[in-house]
């Protein structure tokens, strides 16, 4: 078998109303390319046909390879997965939606071949979706950027390609909670854009819910920021400002002003409620680092397989069935 030159890793969840045309448009931007391609399609726990129909293509084209997932473990695995496998020079993460263009690959090489390991797609606008969408994953990424510890280019997600010495890089990285966008950041190299309009949807159901993008978001953060941490520092001396403020308050209105109605169970009920809030919030976000460690610690590995297709074997991942 002749080792491929790219490598198009992509993570699928519910999609067998995309994988046709997704299909079709790859076929026609890999026509294109000046070597051999695989595309490795990662389905991550599907409930749909999403299965049978990447088994058809497996059979039908010798490019297509895939790995099923014994469950669904979530976008960031999936994509984690599939680099694992990867055999390219190069590594393209898209996904099946056809939210991410496959032409734009074309543009992406091009930047690669001009010296840039990392090349991301960034939106420069996105058709059909709310303005509730729109603000909130504008806000995110601008909170993101300047919590990291690392420059996060905003409106980027996992759509970009990477040079096998970063996906390398990638692959050693032992951690459970991935980021894939952050860690792309964190690794360094030369880095550059490329610009799209986020196209809608091809067909289906949008699968990052809310609460997805919310614990995706949250993620993010935790994954590549101590700020949160100390803004439970923060929290806490605010907090005992606040209670020095209303011990000199009570004071003054015992020797000043004995009969104020404040004086009494409504203050007390108040530093009460306050206090207790800080101290909540705090537990929660040492809860985050805490069962994040507690994740890492129980040494798991982070996702397992039931079925591939013309990938090679990895000794340390498991595997139920196979067709090598």
């Amino acid at each position: 078998m002749i080792k491929p030159i790219y490598s198009i890793v992509i993570p699928i969840y519910n999609e067998e109303e995309n994988i046709s045309e997704m299909h079709r448009r790859l076929c026609h931007v890999m026509q294109q390319l000046d070597g051999e391609t695989e595309v490795i399609l990662v389905d991550d726990g599907s409930r749909d046909r999403s299965l049978f129909l990447i088994r058809d293509l497996h059979i039908s084209d010798r490019r297509i390879r895939y790995l099923s997932l014994a469950r669904n473990f979530g976008h960031q695995i999936a994509v984690t997965a599939g680099l694992n496998f990867v055999q390219g020079r190069i590594a393209i993460v898209m996904d099946a939606d056809l939210q991410d263009p496959p032409e734009l690959i074309l543009s992406m090489i091009e930047k690669w071949r001009q010296g840039y390991q990392v090349v991301y797609a960034q939106r420069i606008s996105r058709k059909q979706e709310t303005w509730l969408k729109r603000f909130t994953a504008f806000a995110f990424y601008r909170i993101l950027q300047r919590l990291s510890d690392v420059d996060i280019p905003p409106d980027t997600g996992d759509f970009c390609l990477m040079d096998r010495q970063v996906v390398d890089i990638l692959n050693s990285m032992p951690e459970r909670n991935r980021y894939i966008r952050g860690l792309r950041a964190w690794v360094g190299f030369r880095q550059t854009a490329v610009y799209f309009e986020r196209e809608p949807r091809y067909a289906g159901k949008v699968k990052y819910t809310f609460g997805k993008s919310w614990a995706l978001a949250l993620n993010g953060i935790i994954s590549l920021s101590r700020v949160p941490l100390r803004l439970a520092t923060y929290l806490g001396l605010v907090s005992a400002v606040a209670a020095v403020f209303m011990i000199f308050l009570v004071l003054y209105w015992r020797l000043f002003d004995p009969a104020t109605p404040l004086m009494g169970f409504t203050l007390i009920t108040i530093a009460l409620f306050f206090i207790g809030s800080v101290q909540l919030f705090c537990i929660g976000i040492l809860g985050e680092y805490i069962g994040r460690i507690y994740e890492e610690v129980k040494g798991r590995p982070i996702y397992t397989l039931k079925e591939t297709g013309g990938v090679s074997q990895s000794s340390v991942l498991l595997t139920v069935t196979s067709d090598q």
